[in-house]
């Protein structure tokens, strides 16, 4: 019976004698966890409720819906088995380690330029910083053919780039380096924010590939990413470089506020990211020309302001923005600094697609709350309480005042983006629980 305890006792040493021998720096950890905030893993690799990067979350795509993959170090459900390899094959490759292309909704097109020293800091990091979590993966709710993997290979030899290691260019500025290696490579921000080709692929994956880079998207999931590149109207051309530096870490500016994905990114990633990095990407996506070169600059117009001051709500929506718009927005159209945005002049207001907008009045969001902005205020959905038309209505009341100018929706995009959105019908008061902020 004594031989038990031996044996324990023996295989605790060992254990102990292996562990010791895996045992990884510190500051490596650290920097890991730090590149793994940057690449905001954890928004895409966690469900709603559930635990870090164990997966398992929805991610609708135009062929289907996807659901991330456990990338806790679980040896049996997630990557406990990875060698370094595996795991550079996967994230900067596009290669599981049973061999198969993975769905580029794994942004590895933008990994491929992590460097790969980077790369072991992250490994090690998800080695072991992160908990491990048995849950296995869900399958892909994608129709065949489309669900086969194969094409996906072919989609990997034709529009991911050669595997390097990130090079600045020739006497480039290195605090625009940074920005450049953060904003193309761990922050993959042109997954969202460029538009895309026929293959699906981003038209453009760097500045170098074109002014389709980071030029905005088409809608997904009933959200428009808007443009980062220096258009006065529709862009960031009006921001300052510490606005921008705020908007990220905070999520608000005097002017404007986070909405639908980006907060993920904001309360996941950027609010912990060094200041010196946030200047580096806000100082590269400043200097992003505009993609149309002619785009007017924004100049505020006071005429509607002063008719509704003085009681004139004739225009068309504007009744319906004094019931329930104005207390927040105000009839300025100027919001309240850090707390409500401004409609007059902003980005999102005057982009030539109003997803984004008629979304937010149709569900509602909840601007959430950061370290140095602690306050989350929600604004309501409103698809309970008004029809198309008045969603349209409102929107282009919206789109053309205070020297906004954007083209016109109508009721029928509305009642497209309502069924889109499976939003409760007009009547139904929405359950208020979820109106609570999610993050």
């Amino acid at each position: 019976m004594k031989l038990i305890p031996y044996l324990f006792g023996l295989s605790t040493l060992f254990a102990f004698g292996a562990s010791a021998a895996e045992a990884v720096d510190p500051e490596l950890l650290k920097k890991g966890e730090y590149l793994a905030r940057a690449g905001d893993c954890v928004a895409c690799h966690t469900a709603k409720g559930g635990q870090p990067f164990a997966g398992g979350l929805p991610m609708e795509t135009p062929i289907g819906t996807l659901f991330s993959t456990n990338i806790t170090p679980d040896r049996e459900t997630g990557i406990g088995d990875y060698s370094f390899e595996d795991f550079d094959k996967a994230v900067r490759h596009g290669i599981a380690k049973q061999g198969y292309s993975l769905y580029p909704a794994m942004p590895y097109p933008s990994y491929a330029r992590v460097t790969e020293q980077d790369m072991r800091a992250l490994y090690a990091y998800f080695m072991q910083g992160v908990a491990p979590v048995r849950q296995a993966n869900k399958d892909s709710a994608i129709p065949w053919p489309l669900s086969m993997r194969l094409p996906l290979t072919f989609w990997r030899w034709v529009f991911a780039p050669e595997v390097k290691d990130f090079e600045p260019a020739k006497d480039q500025d290195p605090v625009l380096a940074r920005g450049a290696y953060l904003v193309d490579g761990l922050g993959h921000c042109g997954a969202c924010h460029t538009p895309r080709g026929i293959g699906m692929q981003e038209k453009a994956l760097s500045a170098g590939e074109g002014p389709d880079f980071l030029a905005g998207s088409a809608p997904l999931e009933g959200w428009i990413a808007k443009s980062l590149r220096g258009d006065p109207l529709t862009g960031i051309g009006s921001w300052s470089e510490a606005e921008l530096v705020r908007f990220l870490r905070t999520g608000r500016t005097d002017r404007t506020a986070v909405f639908g994905g980006m907060s993920e990114v904001v309360v996941h990633s950027m609010q912990y990211m060094s200041d010196a990095d946030l200047t580096a990407i806000a100082r590269y996506l400043k200097s992003l020309p505009a993609s149309d070169p002619g785009e007017p600059a924004y100049a505020y117009d006071d005429k509607v302001s002063k008719a509704l001051y003085h009681g004139d709500d004739s225009k068309t929506g504007a009744a319906l923005y004094i019931d329930n718009c104005a207390a927040c927005h105000r009839t300025d159209g100027q919001g309240y600094a850090r707390v409500f945005p401004a409609l007059a002049g902003n980005p999102v207001v005057n982009g030539d697609d109003a997803t984004s907008l008629i979304h937010i009045v149709l569900k509602g969001d909840t601007l959430p709350a950061t370290h140095q902005a602690p306050s989350a205020f929600t604004m309501p959905p409103f698809s309970w309480r008004l029809t198309d038309q008045q969603v349209a209505d409102v929107v282009n009341f919206i789109r053309t005042s205070w020297g906004n100018r954007a083209p016109a929706v109508s009721a029928e995009q509305v009642e497209h983006l309502r069924a889109e959105l499976d939003v409760p019908p007009l009547g139904q008061i929405p359950d208020p629980h979820a109106l609570a902020p999610q993050h």
